[in-house]
């Protein structure tokens, strides 16, 4: 049985099952308060309540909420019966304290059992020692704007962090701001910093996937933006430390003041960090990364900046979904280039191999890999950094071994076969696709192990601070890493993966068209040829002049839905489709023009169903002009009209204009530029994905931007609720 560490209890060993969110006490700058409903009784309370209001736990306990004002009682009254309350809303209202009226602001959530979670915090922390940053409407709203501008505008990650870190450190001050970005098996790398000239710089910094427990990255999911005021706090307890009636710890996930893991604070203390802010980044419902915060000082935020910093993460991460999808669009664009290099080759220089690697750029930069093979034929052409040609030949007789369906994926090929390890410095890492069904014809990429591409902000031999396992530090982290993905290369993410598949499969169709030619141009070739062609996906029709069908594959029939005894000449072929007389038109374009066409039309199944599918027509020329054939190829567009679908309810839903004005508050006809930013933000991130690509995963990419912008817009209703001219 697993056993896990209640809070506080943990140590390196299996700080990973720490019952974090079961905390039990909160930082003690803000109050706590448990209030059951119907009538706003005081069930449990953070035990600073003395402190900060002037009244000792036991006299708040079992008493109405309007004993600390009416005005908090009412404020309760209205959100509690407006919101559902799963996740913490606004709260900000005058509450007694030491015998006056005074400013406070936070949030309030539902639990089960109709028990609402209050946390308020006094809405200036003067005379505390804490540096408490705010801004006035104006200011906060124009640097918000310009801030969205700058996100919109960015093309890569890397110009995206570079804006991110620079943003936030102007919004908030900190010394030190980081995106820290995760790989596929969670070890982070700091790949933007903006900070004091005088520390030292993290940039480029690894870290292993235990420096965040598991659990720790769940409630990042959960609750995107953490504050630590002051990591030498003393928690303030929760009394009772159950709530009446529970023999069970409270869950205070959602809890903004929850204390923190006395080991994440350790490694803070061993930094020199006295404060932070931590924000997520989320795509796809998976933690991204984090837009990470030091200060030197104590340090914390009013919740108007709070909101603003969580509303421009939720912008800044439809944008990485939109700079990722279009980074592959683009690659999609260059292998449609490459298919007509290659077409062009087969005729002028009759390799199309050679114009596969004339660009090495063109295979390695998209899959950020350091070397590349084609295997075809029984030969081997390389690009960059390669292992030498016997290498190659036991590494592919390997991978073929392995039967991979189509796709094989290794970040540590010495790993998983120890007679392969000479290959780690050249190819640690190898993607590779299939090419044919019946050969061990592959197109692989690989990379160095991690270990030979690290830069290093510092010098990585220098001893670390302590023997001691609980003195954790940067370059003691970065140590752990070290061991644990030395022989490795950086893996190959999911995306990559799809990337690699991409190619591959435009690659084979591009052989495809190849070897169609060839097979009604070399009548010698026809069995190796036709062996290709039959065991392609790629659905397709070859036919001669006389339009007879002498060629379709089991792809077509599997398309279509038909028996293989059914082969109708074209033009009977024509009677398939809802418009027949279409596919006539076409099939004389072909014939007396000469001209190649491409479009959509409606297949009719063996079951009387109708599928959309876009066919490319080729005709094939002979050298005295006359026509030697055709070949057709049909493409599935089921997917393709599913994803214009999302794309019309996306922008049926960002025209709405009670959108932005249900959810910030505004009124009727009121303008709001900056809400047009965020919609704009989205649209223009909606357009590069749905522009750049298609498939099932694209119309749940523009799902969630509509999920993602409408929580914007309700953050942006957040951050009006606390804002204030100062």
């Amino acid at each position: 049985m697993v056993s896990h560490p209640a809070f506080g209890q943990a140590d390196l060993t299996n700080c990973e099952r720490e019952q974090i969110h079961l905390a039990g006490s909160i930082q003690p700058h803000g109050l706590f308060l448990a209030v059951q409903e119907p009538d706003l009784r005081i069930v449990q309370v953070s035990a600073n309540t003395g402190a900060l209001l002037g009244m000792a736990p036991g006299l708040l306990l079992n008493q109405q909420v309007s004993l600390l004002g009416e005005a908090l009682a009412q404020c309760l009254k209205r959100i509690a019966g407006s919101a559902e309350l799963s996740e913490p809303a606004p709260l900000k209202c005058r509450v007694l304290a030491h015998g006056k009226q005074g400013e406070f602001e936070g949030t309030v959530h539902r639990i089960a059992g109709k028990v609402l979670l209050v946390e308020i915090e006094p809405a200036g922390l003067e005379g505390s020692g804490i540096d408490t940053v705010n801004m006035g409407q104006r200011q906060l709203l124009e640097h918000v704007g310009a801030s969205i501008e700058r996100f919109s505008n960015a093309s890569t990650i890397g110009t995206l962090s570079d804006a991110v870190v620079r943003r936030f450190r102007d919004l908030i001050g900190y010394d030190r701001v980081m995106v820290y970005k995760f790989d596929p098996d969670g070890h982070g790398k700091i790949i933007a910093e903006a900070r004091d000239p005088r520390l030292d710089p993290l940039l480029g910094h690894h870290y292993p996937a235990s420096d965040i427990p598991q659990m720790a990255r769940t409630l990042y999911i959960r609750n995107r933006l953490r504050v630590l005021v002051n990591v030498h706090y003393e928690p303030a307890a929760l009394v009772p430390r159950r709530l009446p009636g529970s023999d069970q710890e409270l869950d205070m996930s959602m809890c903004q003041l929850r204390s923190m893991s006395p080991l994440h604070l350790q490694y803070l203390k061993n930094m020199g960090v006295t404060a932070t802010l931590v924000v997520s980044l989320v795509r796809e419902g998976r933690l991204w990364g984090l837009i990470a915060c030091h200060h030197y000082a104590p340090r914390s935020l009013r919740f108007s900046v709070r909101a603003a910093a969580d509303m421009l993460a939720e912008v800044i991460s439809t944008r990485i979904a939109a700079i990722e999808n279009y980074t592959h669009a683009q690659v999609a664009i260059q292998v449609r280039r490459l298919e007509q290099r290659l077409v062009e080759a087969t005729s002028t220089e009759g390799d199309w191999r050679l114009a596969l690697f004339r660009n090495p750029h063109t295979l390695l930069q998209p899959l950020d890999a350091t070397g590349a093979a084609l295997f075809h034929d029984g030969e081997i052409l390389t690009s960059g950094e390669v292992p030498s040609t016997p290498e190659l030949r036991a590494l592919v007789a390997w991978v073929d071994g392995q039967q991979p369906d189509g796709l094989f994926s290794s970040s540590s090929v010495a790993r998983a076969n120890p007679a392969l390890e000479s290959l780690t410095s050249t190819a640690s890492g190898v993607l590779a696709v299939k090419l044919s069904a019946s050969r061990p014809d592959y197109l692989m990429w690989f990379r160095k192990e991690q270990l030979l591409s690290v830069t290093w902000a510092g010098d990585p031999s220098k001893p670390v601070v302590s023997k001691d396992p609980l003195e954790l530090s940067p370059r003691r982290s970065f140590a752990a890493w070290s061991e644990i993905v030395r022989g490795t290369a950086l893996q190959w993410t999911s995306g990559e993966a799809a990337l690699a598949r991409a190619f591959g499969a435009s690659l084979i169709d591009i052989i495809l068209q190849v070897n169609a030619v060839r097979l009604l141009i070399a009548e010698h070739q026809l069995t190796q040829t036709r062996a290709s062609v039959a065991n392609s996906q790629e659905p397709v029709i070859i036919a001669d002049a006389r339009r007879r069908v002498l060629f379709a594959n089991d792809a077509f029939f599997k398309l279509a839905r038909r028996p293989r005894d059914e082969r109708p000449t074209l033009d009977e072929m024509a009677l398939l489709f809802s418009e027949p007389a279409k596919v006539h038109a076409m099939l004389e374009t072909l014939a007396e023009e000469r001209q190649a066409w491409r479009g959509p039309l409606d297949l009719q199944l063996a079951d009387g169903a109708m599928l959309p599918v876009n066919i490319r027509a080729e005709v094939v020329p002979a050298r005295d002009g006359s026509v030697l054939g055709f070949f057709l190829i049909f493409d599935d567009l089921s997917d393709t009209q599913r994803t214009a679908a999302a794309r019309q309810r996306l922008e049926e839903s960002l025209a709405q204009a009670g959108l932005a004005r249900d959810s910030t508050g505004l009124g009727v006809g009121e303008p709001d530029e900056l809400i047009g930013a965020v919609l704009a933000n989205a649209s223009l991130a909606a357009m590069d994905i749905a522009d750049g690509s298609t498939g099932p995963s694209v119309a749940g990419l523009l799902e969630e931007i509509d999920s993602s912008t409408r929580r914007a817009t309700s953050l942006y209703g957040r951050m009006r609720t606390f804002i204030e001219e100062v």
